[in-house]
């Protein structure tokens, strides 16, 4: 699907404008405290003219015929361009944990790591993350990797979205 870079895009977030729009696809997900699973997922990347994106995910659980199975995680948040590639993320999730991520954008991917994580009384504990971007053949891939509920850092989920 063609993409056109907004008039109004402010120019630290040059390096992150292909991942503006609405994203859908599948993923799968695994960690040793969890039977894996695949998923349907949508993100949503927007923007206003200021120095970040408004960043919006959803995500179900799907069968191996990819009927949704229930409702998955969301999360949302912004991403925060900052010069020189270099960007912020303040992301909130609905398991009830916030996070702050710092990292680098350019040619096409987008790296993160978890700075600060903090959690409400009733969400389960997760202490890092590792997050990766990138624009491959014109679809967005990633891989997210987690430390939580006592295990080290580790591949949890990994997508391929296309462009919608």
């Amino acid at each position: 699907m063609p993409f056109q870079i907004p008039e109004n895009l402010h120019p630290d977030c040059g390096p992150v404008a292909w991942m503006l729009g609405t994203w859908q696809g599948n993923g799968r997900g695994d960690y040793p405290t969890i039977e894996p699973y695949q998923y349907g997922q949508e993100l949503v990347f927007q923007q206003d003219g200021r120095p970040f994106l408004h960043y919006f995910s959803r995500s179900w659980v799907i069968d191996e015929e990819g009927n949704t199975v229930r409702q998955g995680a969301q999360e949302t948040g912004f991403l925060r361009c900052r010069p020189e590639g270099k960007v912020e993320l303040v992301l909130t999730h609905n398991t009830g944990f916030v996070e702050i991520w710092y990292g680098t954008a350019e040619g096409g991917k987008l790296e993160l790591a978890t700075d600060a994580v903090a959690r409400t009384e009733s969400a389960k504990e997760v202490t890092a993350g590792h997050r990766l971007y990138g624009n491959v053949e014109g679809d967005l891939l990633y891989a997210y990797d987690m430390a939580a509920v006592g295990q080290p850092l580790q591949p949890h989920l990994w997508a391929r979205l296309q462009r919608v």
